[in-house]
This record gives structure tokens, sequence and C-alpha cells, in this order.
């Protein structure tokens, strides 16, 4: 049986052919992200007109109906006041969750790499001192957490291992800026707080349990639809969030250990430490 070799104008149509294929691919999915970025932001707009709406309404109302003036004037400038903030902090660029995924698996797996090649233990340690938010990773099995200012790479006696910024911290920030309840100090309040945190205000899951056993400094959460994949990564987010949070609230340093999912819900568990091992 002849081979049948195709000439160069063959392959180099061919070539062109799949190139064009490309482009479009490109284009198509170029043009795809822009209608869910409008399609976000319609939304919102959406939901600003309809509160204003309700504002103008309400006043309306008020004018009409005197007996309940008060309230429906109240009514009115909520609504408007509501309506004008969604629509001026309507976010301009929509960023999908996959995307910060594999941003955030592409640092785990360096950091990680560094952590095996430094030899350093499988403990890891959260502290939240004065608005600076860590992670430790001790190498020496009698350690104590070294100074804030240490790192990133301790190499002092008793203090060896990485000294490292958080992942969760901004988050932290972020959270404790924008809600309008102080942070509690008990490990339970924290729980709470944090959990809405996680799920309600960065949707960083899908959903949170928590136990807190205060006798033993323990607090065990579980995770289900994590936005980020798995909790064992290095640094994982809503770890990191958590246990920050939990530092910062109690003013302890957090230990984290993480147990393998059962049908999808991983657990996450938090010992408060005095300050060593």
């Amino acid at each position: 049986m002849n081979e049948v070799i195709p000439d160069e104008e063959t392959v180099s149509a061919t070539d062109e052919t799949l190139k064009a294929q490309v482009a479009l691919l490109n284009e198509e999915n170029r043009q795809l992200r822009l209608e869910f970025a409008h399609a976000h932001q319609a939304r919102y707009r959406s939901v600003a007109i309809g509160l204003v709406a309700l504002g103008v309404v309400a006043t309306f109302g008020g004018i009409l109906f005197p007996d309940v003036r008060a309230v429906l004037f109240t009514l009115g400038a909520i609504g408007a006041f509501s309506g004008l903030l969604v629509y001026f902090l309507t976010p301009e660029h929509v960023i999908p969750a996959s995307v910060g995924e594999r941003v955030y698996r592409a640092m785990a797996r360096n950091e990680a790499s560094i952590a095996d090649h430094l030899g350093l233990r499988d403990e890891y340690i959260y502290r939240s001192v004065d608005g600076t938010h860590q992670l430790y990773i001790p190498q020496i099995p009698n350690w104590s957490l070294p100074d804030t200012e240490f790192g990133p790479i301790v190499t002092q006696h008793r203090y060896r291992g990485l000294l490292l910024k958080a992942t969760g911290g901004p988050l932290f920030d972020a959270f404790v800026q924008s809600t309008t309840t102080p942070l509690g100090t008990s490990p339970t309040i924290l729980a709470e707080q944090l959990c809405d945190g996680v799920v309600e205000q960065f949707e960083l899951a899908d959903s949170i349990a928590y136990d807190v056993d205060e006798e033993l400094s323990h607090v065990t959460f579980k995770v289900q639809g994590s936005g980020f994949g798995e909790l064992d990564r290095f640094d994982h987010p809503v770890v990191s969030f958590l246990a920050i949070g939990l530092s910062s609230g109690t003013g302890r340093p957090i230990k984290i250990d993480i147990i393998q999912p059962e049908r999808d819900i991983w657990q996450l568990q938090c010992e408060l430490l005095d300050e060593g091992p």
C-alpha cells in the first residue's frame, strides 16, 4: 500500500485553516467574557433602578397619605440612597472564580515546594498581632514563634522555618472594615462571624458548620463547596481567613490540622495555642 504524502501546498492550507479556527475560538471566548461581564453589571444596575423606583414610589406615597408620611419618607430615602450606592459601586471588571483558583494553585505549589525543599515540619501556625497576619511553619520539633519582623526565612535557633504573610490577612481586613458588628473575642462568636464572612460576604464556600470545644481550646469547621479547591493546599484562602480571624479575636496563635473530606466536606481543626508547642 503506497503512503500518500501531502504536498507543501496542502500542509500550508491545513495550517492556515487551523490558525483561522484558533483565532475564531479566541474571538468567541473574548465575546463570551464581555457578555458575562455586561450581564453581571446589568444585574447590579437593575437592582439599583428598582431601589430608586421604590424610593420614588414611597416618597409620593408619603405625600398622598399623611398618616404614614414619616414611615414612607424614611423608606423613600433608604431606597434612593441604596439604589445610588449599588449603581455607583457596580464592579467594572468581573473575574471568574476559576481564574482566581488557577492563580492561587500556582502560588500554592511554589510555596509548598519551597517548604519541602527546606525540610519543614507538617505544622502550620497562624497568628495576628497588631494588624500583622502571618503563617509560621517551623523546621524543628521544639519551636518557638519568632518576632513578627522576622522572615520570610528564619534561621535563628528555635525559630527556624518560614514566616510568611497569610493569604487570608487582606480578606480578614476587608471583612472587619465591612462589618457593622464588633469582632467577637470568644471562639463561639468568632466562629459564627467568620463563617458568615466566608459564605455570605466573600462566597468562598457553599456552606460552613462549626463546633467549639472551649475546654480543649478547639474549633472545628466543616467546609463544603470551596471556591478555591481542596483545603489541604498550601495557605488555602478559606483556611487562612478562618485561622487569622480566630487569632485576631482571641489574641492567641492558631495551629491548624486539615482532615480529608467525607462526602465533599472538609474538616478544619483549629487549636488555640498559648505561645508555643
